[in-house]
């Protein structure tokens, strides 16, 4: 095996609530230092050495993956104000090109954006907020080249095709037009990147002459604007994780003054949605699964709200979509999403759904008059499916399905949804897939994959991606642990704060079932999770090392206490709700004692594949790599570890569709050579 870099130790003694925690690589949170630098380097080239006799299997990873995508693909259209607004990739090509066409008969296809085009100087590219103005003249765009999620806005006049001078830095992505088109609302950030300020921009005029028209003063709160689906109304929020406020302005008036729609305030959390003289309030006032509730436009304090749909113990409401005869609420049962049909006058139903895990949205629904719903479906064995639904008639009209090119067939898969018990008796919902062809004796390598944070569900989608581990004889399970929101409220309010480490339980807990009722064995279980997951891992693999043959953490947070006690650290006091404040002892010590990168020992690891971005914004890099440092420094046994920084990217990984399976490929092949199932 390629010798592995050793980092230097610069000791540093953190002092909190008296007791002292000595970090031998804190050095490492500076960019810009040229030792932090060539340590990451180092370290890319014992990833690369070590991984070189996977890199002949890396090739048919990427070109298997690569073959099953069509290229020249596009998305369904959907109709705005008279256009058609469609999303198309030409062959070869990494990026999209946004197109629109007038709805009449003749009329010519327009590009917006050609993205291969404005990528080309650029190793990052990404946009954001797109927003045509109301007399579909003007585009307004976010563009992020940095990959830190610091969006610079420009304006395109779609009439000449020529960009405005107007430009915007340091913004969310995001724009809101006023009715007239002659203003936009943004939001901007501050040093943390928190979006803190809302602003006006007069087209035409220098960004710097921006009114503020509202700043959020409180750091645990994040500030963000929209337009209502009325088009009526531009909406200014600001949210933390336990508390919303809204904003009120009309759009055809956008030089008045605000009007709050209800006061903030501790554990009350609302959205709000517009229609006629009224709003709809989605909301867990006296309903922990919250509950909708309408309220007149004019009079939108919490005492004018009454009741549509209640709560309901066994049910989370979780959105709703709002058309001119109906209403279209999403809600989740048993894990699973449902979605509910009601007309304002008439016998409410649910569209009904075979694949015993599945996920299924409300899509791109612009316009109000309309009795047809855009809905979104998949499966674990269904590719990605757009229909058309007809609430009156309940006809269903498949538009398209994501092709997978090959000898794709859903009936060469099987899919399950199991129950595992959890050491406290909770039974915590598995969703797997496999080959039909993969034995169930116990001999299959299985990867399990979980998030369990921020009440975000992790719902049983397709990939294509994953065809070729399950090919391999790979099963493919995702825990749906605590601290998502699979089950309802109460299984996010159970895997968080002083209950987080129910999350990282379940999870292992998962893993020992899925060995109990032969889907694997201890030596062919495997994990991967990322950001928050990637806590997951880092956790997991201190409490239980033995139980995993094989561990991919991306981007994964993993220095909680140093970073929940920065608060010049990006996210860091927006998450006070969601992991505790380390600056009060109870869960300094809570925290302390889960911390992946505390928590450290001189134990046996399994073998570890650990990634980053440099100019990540959401855990920045040096998490990751101070805690490769330290195992490396404290593990006892000789299995891989290796760490990856892409030295141009953030967050989210590479931004070409194609470079995104390279890096698929990288960490997939990292757990075929471990299994065994390199064929």
């Amino acid at each position: 095996m390629a010798q592995a870099p050793t980092a230097t130790k610069k000791p540093k003694t953190l002092t909190a609530h008296g007791h002292d925690r000595t970090d031998e690589y804190y050095w490492m949170n500076d960019r810009e230092d040229p030792e932090v630098i060539d340590y990451l380097k180092a370290e890319n080239a014992h990833q690369e050495a070590g991984m070189a006799h996977t890199n002949e299997l890396q090739e048919t990873l990427f070109a298997e993956i690569k073959g099953r995508i069509k290229e020249d693909d596009s998305s369904v259209p959907y109709v705005r104000r008279g256009y058609r607004y469609q999303t198309k990739y030409e062959v070869g090509e990494q990026y999209p090109r946004y197109l629109r066409t007038q709805v009449a008969e003749g009329a010519t296809e327009e590009v917006m954006l050609d993205l291969n085009v404005l990528s080309e100087p650029h190793d990052f590219y990404n946009i954001g907020g797109m927003a045509v103005s109301d007399d579909n003249r003007y585009l307004a765009y976010g563009e992020d080249t940095l990959s830190r999620r610091i969006y610079t806005i420009h304006i395109k006049d779609l009439l000449t095709g020529q960009n405005l001078p107007d430009q915007i830095p340091n913004t969310t992505g995001g724009a809101v037009w006023s009715a007239d088109g002659e203003y936009l609302f943004y939001s901007v950030k501050d040093e943390t990147l928190r979006p803190y300020k809302i602003m006006r921009h007069k087209l035409g005029t220098a960004p710097q002459d921006d009114v503020v028209v509202y700043e959020e003063k409180d750091d645990t709160f994040r500030a963000f604007v929209y337009r209502s689906k009325s088009m009526k109304y531009i909406i200014i929020g600001s949210a933390q994780t336990l508390s919303n406020e809204y904003w009120l302005l009309r759009a055809d008036e956008p030089l008045a003054s605000l009007r709050c729609f209800q006061p903030r305030e501790r554990d009350l959390e609302y959205s709000i949605a517009h229609i006629d003289d009224k709003f709809y309030v989605l909301t867990n006032k006296d309903a922990r699964n919250f509950q909708l509730m309408v309220t007149p436009e004019h009079a939108t304090e919490k005492e004018n709200w009454e009741t549509v749909i209640g709560h309901r113990e066994d049910v989370l409401l979780e959105d709703v979509d709002l058309f001119r005869d109906y209403l279209v609420i999403s809600e989740r049962k048993e894990g699973l999403t449902q979605l509910r049909i009601r007309p304002f006058a008439g016998e409410e139903h649910y569209l009904e759904f075979q694949d015993p895990a599945y996920v299924a949205y409300s899509s791109t629904n612009p316009e109000f008059e309309t009795e047809v719903l855009r809905f979104g479906y998949q499966s674990l064995t269904t590719p990605a499916s757009t229909y058309d639904y007809n609430m009156r008639t309940r006809e269903r009209t498949l538009l398209k399905q994501q092709p997978v090119l090959g000898e794709f067939s859903p009936e060469h898969y099987r899919s399950e949804r199991a129950m595992a018990t959890a050491r406290d008796g909770v039974q915590v919902p598995i969703s797997i897939v496999y080959h039909k062809d993969t034995p169930r004796d116990g001999s299959a390598p299985l990867l399990l994959y979980a998030y369990g944070s921020y009440g975000y569900s992790m719902d049983p989608s397709f990939s294509v991606a994953r065809l070729s581990l399950l090919d391999r004889g790979f099963v493919y399970a995702i825990a749906h642990i605590r601290g998502g929101q699979e089950m309802g409220r109460s299984w996010y309010e159970d895997g968080k704060l002083l209950k987080k480490k129910n999350t990282f339980t379940d999870f292992i807990d998962c893993g020992e079932w899925l060995i109990a009722n032969k889907f694997t064995s201890k030596e062919g279980l495997f994990a991967m999770g990322g950001s928050a997951g990637g806590l997951l891992m880092g956790a997991v693999v201190n409490m239980r090392p033995d139980l995993w043959a094989g561990v991919v953490a991306a981007v994964p947070f993993v220095d909680v206490v140093t970073t929940m006690l920065d608060d010049s650290i990006p996210l860091t006091t927006g998450e006070y709700d969601e992991w505790g404040n380390p600056n009060e002892k109870e869960y300094y010590d809570y925290i302390l004692s889960y911390s992946p990168y505390d928590q450290v020992s001189a134990q046996d690891y399994p073998a570890m594949l650990v990634t980053t971005g440099l100019h990540d914004s959401q855990v920045q890099y040096w998490e990751p790599a101070k805690w490769v440092a330290r195992l490396r420094e404290r593990k006892t046994n000789d299995r891989p570890l290796y760490l990856h920084t892409n030295l141009e990217t953030g967050h989210g990984g590479a931004s070409g569709r194609f470079d995104r399976i390279k890096e698929i490929a990288r960490d997939y092949s990292f757990l075929i050579d471990l299994a065994g199932k390199a064929g």
